[in-house]
């Protein structure tokens, strides 16, 4: 081993708890990156392969009825590879022990053979026999949440009658990997199922003989998704087709693209956050090294080290450091991720997982690091480098003494001579104070911005379900009904107030962008359902123009006064133009607003309404949800306190385990950033400290110089430290923009006097660790002169 190599070696173990705090900053790093890549690598690796194996269709379309010869025409247009006919009907489920009523969809599989698209790949049991009557395969996700096996039986009505059916098996479908009603905002895996049953059984209990009102197509390799919906849609539309979409619109798709766009968003703010403050760790501590060996650097050049060996040998030092932390952040980086896969495994429902570790994304997180750490100590080996040998020898020249500004302002009573040395040292090196503000800082942004999720939640959930939504219960008609339907609710007992909504499927146009979404019709007197402006105050419905919540209007590229195209989906069919009146703004799903009576002016049809939202008397809230479930005009019952629940408990799942691990990393870099602030300052001022303990100062008063001046560093970051986390928030925020939902960039000051708390936590931690040392000092030493 050679000199340079011992020396090296030395000096690591030297400064050894430095190493260890940049080692699991960095690793922390590393592993963020890796657990957010590799996630989202094995999740999209397993959904294409689950889409390939089990032939996830590109086309799905829904309709009132066609005979099954319309299958034939379906089959002819130009790129359809394969065409997937079947019939899906609303189910009733009644379960005992579970008092809350339950909805389903039931779907049809063919009698002979397997399904051509969408099939089913079965975690237990077997499927249907041909012709079985009564026997049903149950989906995954709510035969999990109430714990149902093959073998159980269940109850449910379809077609206005009751059938009880056999469970024979639990499958899992391409189809329904994110399982979610339509119409609904998040998953309800307890009061919402799917399940298949033959097809001679279904059209028999939902009057479909011969016909379907589903259809699914796979395509050719060369097909556009676009023209073959050109084609599809009018060959469905005297069948009362409501607009086939491609999969990327496809409900379960599109919410799992959405998750993705999240990881993606995750794995590019928090590693950079990271990696930045070991970047700043490595600058100090190399620094602060070079500056105590200026004597060795001197010697080893006399002795004719060239400069390249001499900066060789710190770029060495630094290449430890970068080993260790991509040895520690990979095994980190693999074990979250295999653990935050299978955590999603249970919320998203595939067949299996392929964890997917390339040897790409392990490049790139050592190649991070690597860039990290040498910008970081960058400045101080080039310092190394260059210093001569003879200014090396010399000892770096005092500051020159000055009194501090508070000295100068305040009364010389009023301090004392610890207190004076503290304002001296930060005065006399002004730039070391702002790295050290700045880095505390940047800790405690990064422990914002892992807190503030919740923040944003519970934001969003104030302003859907307690300022705009006000309803206790929300009512679905299978069709459009007339103002007399909110009469007849109204007289269920513990109803305070009912209010219809028109509900219609259309398509928005702007000039060569679309967008498939809700119209919805409130009335202007509506107190139920309100929409609201950016400050959160009710907005007047226009009577004759459209509100377009804020994310849809960017979508369709198009401000207030504008004209967009609306095609009505359903119905008659109507196409008019209307005017943009004004943008809202909302959080969960984009939908435009129009009132109610005016809506049904341009529809044609009358007083109508296709929902209605009920505030309850809440002793009655049960009952009246009971009552509705078994009306037979009733499509689907809402609550307002079961979607709050699934709310939290989607975000709970996805959004909130991410930022949680990287708050517990975001804690662990506050601490090492603030003991790498205390050492260093300890091993700068060792020889000065020591010196003053033997002119008579105390232990007490030679901590407090230490501590003192790590106090006053970190209150002037908190304030900093709140600006770099509302900015950092900032960033996030802007890569979670989806149709889905929108996080909002909301602090609360909890959340800044958490990360503030935790912030001080460490400084106090620190502080403690350091006082220790203080008083274990060794006075002689530490005063002997280093040959």
């Amino acid at each position: 081993m050679t000199a340079l190599n011992r020396k090296l070696l030395r000096d690591l173990w030297h400064v050894k708890s430095q190493v260890l705090a940049i080692v699991l900053v960095m690793a922390s790093g590393i592993a963020t990156f890796l657990m957010s890549v590799s996630n989202l690598d094995s999740l999209t690796a397993t959904r294409e392969r689950f889409y390939l194996e089990y032939r996830f269709a590109d086309v799905f379309a829904t309709l009132k009825r066609a005979p099954l010869s319309v299958g034939a025409d379906i089959a002819e247009i130009d790129g359809v590879g394969a065409v997937e006919l079947s019939i899906q009907a609303p189910m009733r489920i009644r379960l005992e022990g579970f008092a809350d009523p339950v909805r389903g969809t039931l779907i049809s599989l063919p009698d002979i053979g397997a399904k051509q698209l969408n099939r089913l790949y079965l975690r237990a049991g077997r499927m249907p026999e041909p012709y079985a009557q009564n026997e049903i395969v149950l989906g995954e996700a709510f035969a999990t949440a109430h714990g149902l096996h093959p073998g159980d039986q269940l109850s449910g009505v379809v077609g206005g009658r009751i059938e009880d059916y056999q469970i024979v098996g639990i499958a899992i479908s391409p189809e329904y990997v994110y399982q979610i009603q339509a119409g609904a905002a998040f998953p309800d895996f307890e009061r919402y199922a799917i399940a298949w049953i033959s097809r001679r059984a279904l059209e028999a209990a939902y009057g479909m003989d011969g016909a379907f009102n589903s259809v699914a197509l796979a395509l050719a390799p060369d097909a556009h998704t676009e023209r073959v919906i050109e084609r599809l849609d009018p060959i469905l539309e005297d069948y009362g087709g409501l607009g086939a979409i491609g999969r990327v619109d496809q409900l379960s798709h599109k919410f799992l693209s959405a998750e993705f766009d999240q990881l993606k968003t995750m794995a590019t703010v928090f590693p950079a956050v990271f990696m930045s403050v070991a970047a700043f760790l490595l600058n100090v501590v190399f620094s602060r090294l070079i500056s105590t060996q200026r004597d060795q650097i001197a010697i080893l050049k006399a002795f004719g080290y060239s400069h390249a060996a001499i900066g060789w040998h710190y770029v060495s030092m630094v290449g430890v450091v970068i080993a260790l932390g991509s040895a520690v952040g990979i095994a980190g980086g693999i074990w979250l991720g295999r653990a935050l896969g299978l955590l999603y495994m249970s919320f998203y429902r595939f067949p299996y997982l392929d964890f997917v570790l390339s040897p790409t994304a392990v490049a790139a997180a050592i190649g991070i690091s690597l860039a990290a750490a040498l910008s970081g100590a960058a400045f101080a080996l080039i310092r190394a480098a260059r210093l001569p040998p003879a200014e090396a020898m010399r000892p770096e020249a005092p500051p020159r003494y000055r009194n501090s500004v508070l000295e100068r302002v305040l009364p010389r009573r009023w301090l004392d001579q610890p207190t004076r040395m503290i304002l001296r040292q930060l005065s006399r090196r002004p730039a070391k104070a702002v790295f050290t503000v700045l880095g505390i800082a940047l800790a405690g942004g990064v422990l914002t911005i892992g807190m503030f999720q919740q923040d944003a939640l519970n934001f969003m959930v104030d302003q859907q379900f307690a300022l705009a939504q006000r309803n206790d219960l929300s009512v679905s008609f299978v069709e459009p009904e007339g103002y007399d339907a909110l009469a007849e609710i109204r007289t269920l007992p513990g109803v305070i107030a009912v209010e219809g909504v028109r509900d219609v499927g259309v398509r928005l146009r702007a000039g060569p962008r679309s967008v498939l979404t809700g119209l919805q019709g409130l009335g202007n007197d509506s107190s139920l359902k309100r929409v609201l402006d950016v400050r959160s105050k009710p907005q007047a419905l226009p009577t004759g123009g459209l509100l377009l919540t804020e994310y849809l209007a960017q979508m369709l590229n198009v401000r207030r006064g504008d004209r967009i195209e609306v095609d009505e989906l359903q119905g008659a069919r109507r196409h008019f133009s209307v005017p943009v009146d004004g943008t809202v703004r909302e959080f969960i799903g984009i939908n435009a607003y129009m009132e109610l009576d005016a809506l049904n002016t341009l529809l044609g049809e009358g007083e109508r309404v296709s929902s209605a939202l009920l505030q309850i008397d809440p002793p009655y809230v049960d009952e009246v949800y009971r009552l509705l479930e078994d009306r037979p005009g009733v499509a689907a019952v809402g609550s307002r306190k079961a979607a709050i629940q699934n709310f939290y408990q989607t975000m709970a799942e996805s959004l909130l385990t991410f930022t949680f691990i990287a708050t517990l990393l975001a804690g662990l870099i506050a601490f090492g950033v603030l003991y790498n602030t205390a050492r260093i300052a300890l091993g700068e001022r060792g020889r000065e400290l020591a010196s003053l303990r033997v002119l008579g100062f105390t232990r007490g008063e030679v901590a407090y110089i230490l501590v003192g001046e790590l106090a006053l560093l970190t209150f002037a970051a908190i304030p900093v430290g709140w600006v770099v986390g509302a900015g950092l928030v900032q960033v996030i925020v802007r890569g979670l923009q989806t149709e889905l939902y929108r996080v909002p960039a909301y602090l609360s000051t909890e959340t800044l006097a958490s990360a503030t708390v935790v912030v001080l936590l460490a400084a106090l931690i620190s502080a403690l660790i350091v006082i220790h040392r203080v008083r274990h000092l060794d006075l002689v030493e530490v005063l002997k002169t280093r040959e």
